[in-house]
C-alpha cells in the first residue's frame, strides 16, 4: 500500500477528487479527507466514512451509505480552527492527539501523515493549506493504483506542494506552527482568491 495526497484549494475539486476514487475502485474507508470549515461553508452534504468510526473521536455521525462523503464530523485543530473531516487519516490523527499532551491533532495530523509515507515537509505545506482554508484527500491505495490514484488528484486541480510551498516561504514561512490563531472567514477567503483559476 502506499499513500497518496492531495491538497486543494476548492473544496468542490477535492469533492470530485474523493468521488473519482471511489469510482475507480478505491474504498472509501481507505479515504480521508480534512477541510477548512471556519467559514462553516460545509454541512452533511457528504458520505459518511465506513473507516473513520465514531470512536475517533470527531463527532462524526458515521452510518451512512455510499462512500466517504456523507456525515463528515467536525473537529478542531490547534493553529488550523475548525475542520469537517472523515476517513482513517483523521482517526489515526485524533488517536495520536488524544495521547499527546501538547501539539493537540496537528501534530497527530502531521504525525498521521508520515507514518503513512508523505514527506514531512510535504506534511507541513498540506497542514498549512487547511490551516488557509484548503482541503486535504488522502488515499491508502495498491502499488498499482497508485499513478492512476496520483492521476485523479492532479485532474482535479490539486496544489502541488513544492510550488505551495514556495509561495509560503516568499511570506517567511518555514512550517506549520499550530499555535498561530486560525485564519478566519475573511482571511480565507482573501486566501483562496489569490488562487483562483
Amino acid at each position: 500500500m502506499r499513500t497518496v495526497t492531495g491538497l486543494f484549494d476548492d473544496y468542490s475539486d477535492a469533492s470530485a477528487a474523493v468521488s473519482a476514487l471511489e469510482a475507480q475502485g478505491v474504498p472509501s474507508s481507505d479515504i480521508s479527507i480534512v477541510s477548512n470549515n471556519a467559514d462553516e461553508r460545509h454541512g452533511n452534504e457528504s458520505n459518511a466514512a465506513e473507516g473513520a468510526g465514531t470512536g475517533a473521536g470527531i463527532g462524526a455521525a458515521v452510518g451512512g451509505v455510499g462512500g466517504l462523503l456523507t456525515g463528515l464530523g467536525v473537529m478542531a485543530i490547534p493553529g488550523v480552527g475548525p475542520v469537517v473531516a472523515a476517513g482513517w487519516l483523521v482517526a489515526t490523527a485524533a488517536g495520536a492527539a488524544a495521547g499527546a499532551l501538547a501539539g493537540g491533532a496537528a501534530g497527530g495530523l502531521i504525525g498521521a501523515m508520515t507514518e503513512s509515507g508523505v514527506p514531512e515537509e510535504d506534511a507541513h505545506v498540506y497542514a498549512e493549506g487547511v490551516r488557509r482554508g484548503g482541503t486535504l484527500v488522502t488515499a491508502k491505495v495498491d502499488d498499482s493504483v497508485y499513478p492512476t490514484a496520483e492521476a485523479i488528484l492532479r485532474d482535479s486541480n490539486w496544489v502541488d506542494p513544492t510550488e505551495r510551498r514556495a509561495v509560503y516561504a516568499e511570506e517567511g514561512w518555514t512550517r506549520f506552527d499550530d499555535t498561530l490563531d486560525p485564519y478566519g472567514p475573511s482571511e480565507i477567503e482573501e486566501e483562496r482568491a489569490r488562487y483562483r483559476r
